[in-house]
This record gives structure tokens, C-alpha cells and sequence, in this order.
């Protein structure tokens, strides 16, 4: 089960519509080892790309060399959808590299970019398995 803030969940609905009809993606960082989701941080979508996410490798570096230096790690690593459900295509499936975070992934299709609500799911994705998880709204 991912346990999430829900002032988190709402900067990262807040993100995905505002990169629409892009695709958003970020990570939540958390305390190593805590599965605690607790610093929101928005990454740019290199692809601009309204059907596949990919993070700038320059800036990936950086959140690691930054989760490294505070004893984090991506509890969660986030994109969205914005024409299709909010479940892992093939190619997120493939890009998951992270066994230990969640995959949150929200749907911004059908107007819910301007407005009402959105799908917001939760994934793990380990070995190329991928199973939904409930969420919760701390």
C-alpha cells in the first residue's frame, strides 16, 4: 500500500495538468529504507512528449547525487497519462528500474487536465511484474 500526504498527491495532479498535453514526471524522495514519501520534485519530461516520459540524464545525476547526500531514496517515481488510463504501458513497464518505489501514475484525458478528477493508481513493478496497490491519503 502506498501511504502518501495529500498535499503530495495534489502537486503531482497539480503538475501533470499543468505539463498537459505533455507527459509530467517526477519523484517523491523519502528517508532511505522508510517507504515514506515526504519531498515533492518535479522533473522536466525531456521528450516533451504527450505519450512518453523520460528524465534529462544530467538531471537525473543530480537527484541522485542530491537523494545520496540527504540519505534518500525515490519512494515514489510519478508520470502521467494524457489520453489513456493511468496503468504502466509496455514502455514504463520496461523503464521501471526502482523495485523498491511505488509507480503512481495519473490520467489527465478526458478534460480532467482542466478540471475534476483525475485516475491516480499506484504500481509496483519489479522484474517486469506489475501489481496495483490501494492507496491511501495521509
Amino acid at each position: 500500500m502506498l501511504r502518501i500526504p495529500r498535499e503530495i498527491a495534489d502537486e503531482i495532479v497539480a503538475h501533470a495538468r499543468r505539463d498537459h498535453p505533455d507527459e509530467a514526471c517526477g519523484v517523491v524522495a523519502g528517508p532511505a529504507g522508510s517507504d515514506r514519501p515526504e519531498r515533492f520534485i518535479p522533473m522536466v519530461n525531456a521528450a516533451r512528449s504527450p505519450t512518453f516520459y523520460e528524465f534529462d540524464s544530467m538531471d537525473l545525476l543530480r537527484l541522485y547525487r542530491d537523494m545520496d547526500a540527504n540519505d534518500e531514496e525515490p519512494v515514489v517515481v510519478y508520470h502521467s497519462h494524457t489520453a489513456t488510463e493511468a496503468y504502466p504501458s509496455r514502455t514504463d513497464i520496461s523503464y521501471a528500474s526502482e523495485p523498491h518505489a511505488h509507480y503512481v501514475l495519473v490520467s489527465t484525458r478526458d478534460g480532467a487536465h482542466v478540471s475534476g478528477p483525475v485516475e491516480f493508481r499506484s504500481f509496483r513493478i519489479v522484474d517486469g511484474q506489475v501489481s496495483e496497490e490501494p492507496v491511501e491519503f495521509a
